[in-house]
């Protein structure tokens, strides 16, 4: 079968374009659904059907019937992994919620909490459920998500406090500099740490995150090496919002390029006020990016807006979204979500069209 991309580029490309998008270690074009795909199931579809040949679902959602059948219809088995959400960890264990420079709880931010990264019990948490998942499933790989500190991006009002000033987070981020912050109280720590040594903050936070994304990536290989660790990130532009990407949420997209096999862009346009085309200008500038560093091989496989909401993402919406994914440097596509699907028989119309030609 040829690659959705194939199929786009004969459609929609001049003639002389470079004639595939794979690339090397890859022998097909990602096709996928996110979320729970198990409701496809229920509303009557197969998968191979739909022309879909992986299913990214979540945790929560994967139980050993759905894995049966995903893989009786010929679909790769991806598992979504809620890395630093915090809001079930936090209802016993408080002394995890991410501090703000006034030293307070930082609120929830919208539906998202938030947790800090550096509580160690939290990641020892974090493990044995990956661990948990990996005894029970060999799947085909495994994609962090909420790797970011606390905030909430998936909107077009980002909520994007600063976190977190808890005694742990400043005791190391001081070995890290090696000077004992000074101040009696968090606030008065918070500040020096802003006024002095904000560069060096920025960078401690994000290598915070890279850590998490090591040690999950260490436990996949040891368990399953020839499983995929792939991650969900904010697709922001370095400079948007006064470089929050970086700056609020910790992200650094080369350094995840780094450390992990495949990255998913989280294309959500409708829900960032964006237009159709920056689903297209954002992938081709994560791949220039992600190339420009030196990065070998460089996997992108976009996650894109079905959803209605807010408002409604109209089935050529969908389509265009679909198309603007799929252009290279991308080597995969997947769409969010699978109830968009079956609630809107249209949208469905439209990614069996893609995939199946």
């Amino acid at each position: 079968m040829r690659s959705l991309y194939l199929f786009l580029l004969f459609t929609f490309s001049a003639p002389s374009c470079h004639p595939t998008n794979q690339i090397e270690g890859e022998t097909e074009f990602i096709k996928g659904v996110y979320g729970n795909p198990a409701t496809l199931l229920n509303a009557g579809y197969r998968f191979d059907s739909l022309g879909m040949n992986a299913v990214f679902v979540r945790s929560i959602s994967l139980n050993q019937e759905f894995y049966t059948t995903a893989k009786e219809h010929g679909v790769k088995v991806f598992v979504e992994f809620p890395t630093l959400n915090g809001k079930e960890y936090l209802q016993e264990n408080s002394e995890a919620w991410p501090i703000d420079e006034k030293g307070e709880q930082s609120p929830p931010a919208d539906w998202f909490i938030g947790i800090c990264p550096t509580h160690e019990g939290f990641k020892d948490y974090r493990k044995e459920q990956l661990l948990d998942i990996l005894d029970k499933y060999v799947v085909d790989g495994v994609f962090l998500d909420y790797v970011h500190w606390h905030a909430q991006f998936e909107t077009t009002e980002p909520i994007l406090p600063e976190t977190c000033f808890c005694d742990r987070c400043t005791k190391q981020f001081g070995k890290e500099i090696q000077r004992e912050i000074p101040g009696e109280s968090i606030p008065q720590k918070a500040s020096y740490i802003l006024t002095n040594h904000d560069k060096e903050w920025r960078k401690w936070r994000s290598d915070i995150l890279n850590s998490w994304i090591e040690d999950m990536g260490a436990i996949l290989q040891g368990a399953q090496p020839e499983a995929k660790l792939g991650v969900f990130y904010c697709s922001w532009f370095p400079a948007d919002y006064d470089s929050a990407l970086y700056r609020n949420l910790g992200i650094d997209p080369v350094a995840i390029a780094e450390r992990a096999d495949v990255l998913s862009p989280m294309l959500f346009h409708h829900m960032k006020g964006r237009p159709t085309a920056w689903v297209g200008e954002y992938t081709e500038w994560l791949g220039e990016a992600i190339q420009s560093e030196k990065t070998e091989n460089p996997i992108i496989w976009p996650i894109v807006q079905a959803h209605n909401n807010p408002g409604v993402v109209s089935p050529e919406e969908f389509r265009q979204v679909m198309i603007e994914g799929s252009k290279k440097p991308s080597s995969g596509i997947m769409m969010f979500s699978d109830q968009s699907l079956v609630s809107e028989p249209e949208k469905l119309k439209v990614m069996r069209e893609l995939y199946t030609k």
